[in-house]
């Protein structure tokens, strides 16, 4: 690698100092081929000749006061926004206690309702029979 690719090299990942970067300008001019980039060294030669041209630097006050009634109106936009916010939070809270109330009672409803089904269960027995003459009529076939 030649010590022309080295300086390029280094210069496209913008560590050369200032020197180097002369060194490579006239290196470049010199050699020959690298002509992209003898563009791009004549082109910012060009740009570094050209002078400024008459720039106006405004005088006085460069800055636009704010009026104080807007900043007014802002803090209390702000503070409307957070009022605002604070009770939609507030009302999401209560919605979400009072779900919660809600899903208990009806936790507290099922497990009654089991416990209901469980001492119903020696009555199950009695559900096949239709009337009270097949209970009697079972009894009186068994004594005879």
């Amino acid at each position: 690698m030649s010590h022309i690719e080295e300086l390029l090299e280094k210069y496209w990942e913008g560590e050369t100092s200032l020197s180097e970067e002369k060194e490579l300008r006239k290196l470049i001019l010199e050699a020959e081929g690298y002509e992209k980039e003898k563009e791009l060294f004549a082109a910012l030669g060009h740009f570094k000749s050209l002078e400024p041209q008459n720039l106006s630097i405004p005088k006085g006050k460069t800055r636009r006061l704010i009026p104080q009634w807007t900043r007014w109106a802002a803090s209390v936009a702000i503070l409307l926004g957070t009022y605002r916010g604070w009770s939609v939070y507030e009302q999401k809270q209560a919605e979400e206690q009072a779900y919660q109330e809600v899903m208990q009672a009806l936790a507290m409803i099922q497990t009654n309702l089991s416990k209901g089904q469980q001492q119903l269960q020696p009555l199950n027995d009695l559900k096949y029979l239709n009337t009270t003459n097949q209970l009697f009529q079972l009894n009186q076939k068994q004594t005879q």
